[in-house]
């Protein structure tokens, strides 16, 4: 009786053990169950509270574009860079342009003193000193010399035209030309465009004399017709027909009149005069240009 009992209950027991140890088990597994289903839901409300979605990757921040120089860059602001460009080339090459004195060789002066009597309107006062010295670019020369010479008398009373370009400024008899009377003309043939920044006449100067309607023209033909440019004019009653022009009468002297080209571009130099204030005739003993080959255009 007593192993039937024991035996009962050991059974029983083992029984017991068993569904106790299924319970424990099952009730962890529910517990793990409900810390990661607890663990999710706050994950998921952090997610939320962030503004990304679950499940998701957060994307990567992407750099907001910036616009290229010449979007940003206003058409008015690139007028000004172009012509900031251009005024720094302007001004790198003016200071590469070397500036030096004419050399300009004087003849012997023919009269001493200042010239009484001269009843000429507009005239200039004399200096009663020496020129001061020309300043022009580095390597102009008389681009004149020896150059041919035309003129409104092909048949001068006194000389040849060559005399005009032939570097003999002496105002001795037998070193100038005599032309007729009234409006009279020499054209300069320099051979080639030049620069011109000066035009140096001498008209007769052995005595004080004052040629009148003085006009001197740069052009880029004989005729006269293309890219005419007056650099003096002292005709001031438009008595030539070429306009009235603003410069004054002036003495003639050993030094010639300079006359500031402002190089001033051409191939061709004209020179007028339309008598003095002794007679009619109109004289030349020399006309010096100087200029430096022009660049091909």
């Amino acid at each position: 009786m007593l192993k039937r009992y024991f035996r009962a209950n050991g059974v029983l027991l083992l029984s017991g053990l068993l569904v106790l140890s299924l319970m424990f088990m099952t009730c962890s597994q529910e517990t793990a169950e409900q810390q990661q289903s607890q663990q999710q839901t706050e994950q998921m409300s952090q997610q939320s509270e962030q503004g990304e979605t679950p499940g998701e990757a957060p994307e990567p921040e992407q750099p907001e574009p910036t616009e290229s120089a010449e979007e940003t860059s206003s058409p008015q602001a690139q007028q000004q860079a172009q012509a900031q460009q251009q005024q720094a080339g302007a001004q790198a090459s003016q200071q590469e342009q070397q500036m030096a004195p004419l050399n300009i060789e004087l003849p012997k002066a023919m009269f001493v003193g200042t010239p009484t009597n001269m009843n000429v309107p507009n005239l200039q006062k004399p200096r009663g000193e020496p020129r001061p010295p020309f300043m022009a670019p580095v390597g102009t020369e008389n681009v004149a010399l020896e150059q041919p010479v035309s003129s409104s008398d092909p048949m001068p009373i006194i000389g040849e035209l060559t005399m005009v370009t032939d570097g003999d400024k002496s105002a001795a008899d037998g070193h100038y030309v005599e032309l007729g009377p009234f409006q009279q003309q020499v054209t300069i043939d320099l051979g080639a465009m030049q620069n011109i920044y000066a035009v140096v006449l001498w008209h007769f100067h052995k005595q004080p004399r004052v040629y009148f309607d003085v006009i001197v023209q740069a052009a880029d033909d004989p005729d006269f017709i293309e890219n005419v440019q007056t650099i003096f004019n002292n005709d001031h009653d438009n008595s030539s027909g070429l306009g009235v022009g603003d410069d004054m009468n002036y003495v003639e002297t050993n030094e010639g009149k300079l006359i500031d080209a402002k190089g001033v571009r051409g191939r061709y130099v004209r020179c007028y005069s339309n008598g003095n204030n002794s007679n009619d005739l109109n004289h030349y003993i020399e006309v010096a240009v100087f200029g430096k080959p022009a660049p091909a255009m």
